[in-house]
């Protein structure tokens, strides 16, 4: 059985109205579908239980490696938790149709195919400090600074990325990504890779789902 995965919980937040409603039902009804209870799927993913039936309620934000963590759990693709519509596979995304999803004050466009083992996106990120635990998932990130200036804190050593400026690393190692202006957004391209994950359902006991 793969041991758990601790995923930062940031500080409770409720969920606007561009968090994508109804994800916290699709959320669910994934767990259920691979006959998951709350406490399996805690088990699985690193997260608290507390944290997922809050999730599930919509009473707080995901961030975007707990999407991550839950879709490789769940067996699909962030983009199906967030309720856009299944389709083929795309090779090209228009600007137009990049809708951006809002969490935690960060925002984030999708820059790649869903359905593809890397998650692609754009994401810019407030100015300011960052707040909350350090970012850890499994898997490997690579950045590319488009806007602004990146302070990359890296399992305790921070660097200063600016446009340009490109950073690869195991995301299992602590890391924050924040602004390092104090009134600029900064703005870069993430590709997130995560090795392929089992069937959990092999992996828990076997219980009717809640």
């Amino acid at each position: 059985m793969p041991g758990t995965t601790s995923v930062s919980q940031p500080p409770a937040e409720p969920v606007s109205e561009t968090a994508a409603p109804g994800l916290g039902e699709r959320l669910k009804q994934a767990r259920l579908g691979h006959g998951l209870t709350l406490e399996d799927a805690a088990g699985v993913s690193g997260l608290s239980i507390a944290y997922l039936s809050r999730l599930e309620n919509e009473r707080r934000q995901p961030s975007l490696p707990a999407l991550l963590t839950l879709a490789r759990v769940y067996a699909t693709t962030v983009s199906i938790l967030l309720g856009e519509r299944a389709g083929g596979e795309e090779t090209v995304i228009r600007a137009k149709n990049a809708e951006p999803f809002r969490a935690h004050g960060w925002t984030y466009w999708r820059a790649g195919s869903p359905r593809r083992g890397m998650q692609a996106l754009r994401v810019r990120v407030p100015p300011g400090r960052a707040t909350g635990p350090a970012r850890v998932h499994p898997g490997e990130e690579w950045l590319h600074v488009l806007k602004g200036q990146l302070r990359l804190t890296l399992d305790g050593t921070t660097h200063l990325l600016a446009p340009g400026d490109v950073a690869h690393f195991d995301s299992a190692m602590p890391h924050v990504m924040e602004s390092a202006d104090d009134h600029v957004p900064v703005e870069f391209l993430m590709v997130h890779a995560a090795p392929a994950m089992v069937a959990f359902t092999a992996c828990v006991p076997s219980a009717p789902p809640h």
